[in-house]
């Protein structure tokens, strides 16, 4: 509850201090009004139209829905792979055979496109919410694997000596030397592994569901309404931003100042 409390009071310092991504935001918007402009509404509406349309969605109830099903699906193949990606990673970390056995796969794993995975899962698991939740982990898992696997290797052994030396707990051990090193390779790898899963689950619902926003997705294209693309495209991106910013990053900046204090 104490770090409820903390990450709630620091919350409206953390919101004023994002005046540049807000700044970054009204800079796109005017690029975006610009384009539409020129090429017309029926190749990209402007902000207002689009705005327009996905309010319209809104008050409809159209939207909400199709969003709690693509969060979920996204959300779900994200979880398994953070915790699985996680734990393996710094598992192979700690063994030099293990780190580079693993390499090889990982590779394949990264290189192989996502398309392809979906094409499998669609094989595998045809129309249910296990398509889209597997590939978004298929997608997501080397990403957090990378990052556990780096952040072990790169450990200080000197560190890690002087601790051993001094025959710190092993609680202290971990939480002092082991995690605030960990969390540095860790929180990228986590928040590049959900904007993975948030492209890679719309992909996979335009394909090969029939909700969510994919499919939502399917059926504006299928009516060549623009409006109601962008529309659907911003109501995603604005809910992966949302993810991000109000929940990973207060997360992040509370592990920094713990780091800081125990430094």
């Amino acid at each position: 509850m104490s770090l409820l409390r903390a990450w709630l009071a620091g919350l409206p310092a953390y919101l004023w201090s994002g005046w540049g991504a807000i700044a970054s935001l009204f800079l796109l918007f005017a690029a975006w009004e610009a384009v539409g402009l020129v090429y017309g509404a029926l190749v990209l509406p402007d902000p207002r139209a689009t705005f327009s349309t996905l309010w319209q969605l809104i008050d409809s109830g159209a939207a909400w829905p199709e969003l709690a099903v693509t969060a979920r699906r996204a959300l779900t193949g994200y979880a398994l792979s953070v915790v699985a990606g996680s734990a393996l990673g710094l598992a192979a970390g700690l063994s030099l055979t293990a780190s580079m056995m693993s390499r090889p796969l990982v590779t394949v794993l990264m290189g192989t496109p996502p398309i392809a995975w979906l094409v499998l899962a669609m094989l595998w698991f045809g129309a249910s919410d296990g398509t889209p939740v597997f590939t978004v982990f298929v997608a997501a898992f080397p990403v957090i694997f990378i990052g556990a696997l780096q952040g072990t290797r790169t450990l200080d052994n000197q560190l890690r000596g002087m601790a051993e030396a001094f025959r710190l707990p092993r609680r202290m051990m971990f939480t002092d030397v082991y995690l605030p090193h960990l969390v540095s390779y860790l929180f990228p790898a986590w928040i590049a592994a959900l904007g993975t899963a948030w492209k890679v689950v719309v992909m996979a619902e335009l394909l090969a569901t029939q909700d969510g926003v994919g499919a939502a997705l399917a059926v504006s294209r299928s009516h060549l309404d623009t409006a109601a693309t962008m529309a659907w495209i911003s109501a995603v991106v604005g809910l992966l931003l949302m993810v991000e910013y109000l929940v990973l990053e207060p997360v992040k900046r509370e592990l920094e100042r713990w780091r800081e204090q125990g430094a």
